[in-house]
């Protein structure tokens, strides 16, 4: 029998998980299919990740982004 997983379950892009581990706590810009985000990348979850820009927490899902540029 053939079963697919719950709807409610995301894809992880590992790729992108374990590039953007690499800079937790950089300064970025995060396009994604919604706008622009600029701030600081606080976590990184398979599934998530958490800007921080003028003292809020962005949640951004993995599968919204369409590119990353950390700025020095």
């Amino acid at each position: 029998m053939n079963q697919q997983p719950p709807s409610f379950m995301s894809i992880i892009d590992p790729y992108v998980y374990q590039t953007l581990q690499g800079i937790v706590g950089a300064s970025v810009v995060v396009e994604t299919t919604k706008g622009t985000v600029t701030g600081r990348l606080s976590v990184v979850m398979p599934d998530h990740i958490v800007i921080e820009s003028g003292g809020s927490p962005f949640f951004i899902r993995t599968q919204q982004i369409v590119w990353v540029i950390p700025r020095g």
